[in-house]
């Protein structure tokens, strides 16, 4: 009786640590399944990533170079448009004419006049020089007298 009932209540027990060691090694083992592929979609999730990291650090590299090129390019290309436009102002004050004002125009006029009277005045003294000479030899060619 009482040892049958002792063994009968060891083999129930036996029997359910059984059960229960192994839903645990089934729960390890799936957990550790789990686990490995966690770490595996890690691994590879981070070396992506650290490929992004390298890619995107030799475009913003590559990048800056240009930016750095590019703005050399751009001070040379403002260094020369600022020599050309003062050569082209240069070359506009001496070559576009200039309208004059009203005073500078009247001035030059009244020179223009008084050089005119200045010459008139000046012919008009040799034409009555000739004439007095003349008068003086007529009748005479070349001082010979007929």
């Amino acid at each position: 009786g009482a040892g049958s009932s002792i063994i009968g209540i060891l083999e129930v027990t036996e029997s359910d640590f059984a059960k229960n060691l192994a839903r645990e090694e089934t729960e390890e083992e799936n957990a550790q399944s789990e686990y490995e592929q966690i770490t595996q979609e890690n691994k590879i999730s981070r070396t992506m990533k650290e490929q992004d990291v390298k890619y995107a650090t030799q475009e913003y590299k590559a990048l800056d170079k240009t930016i750095a090129e590019l703005s050399s390019d751009r001070d040379s290309v403002s260094t020369e448009l600022a020599a050309v436009m003062d050569y082209d102002a240069k070359i506009k004050e001496r070559c576009i004419a200039k309208p004059e004002t009203y005073e500078e125009r009247a001035r030059r006029r009244t020179e223009e006049i008084a050089g005119l009277k200045d010459a008139l005045r000046i012919l008009e003294d040799e034409v009555a020089f000739t004439q007095r000479g003349r008068r003086g030899a007529r009748g005479h060619f070349l001082g010979a007298r007929a």
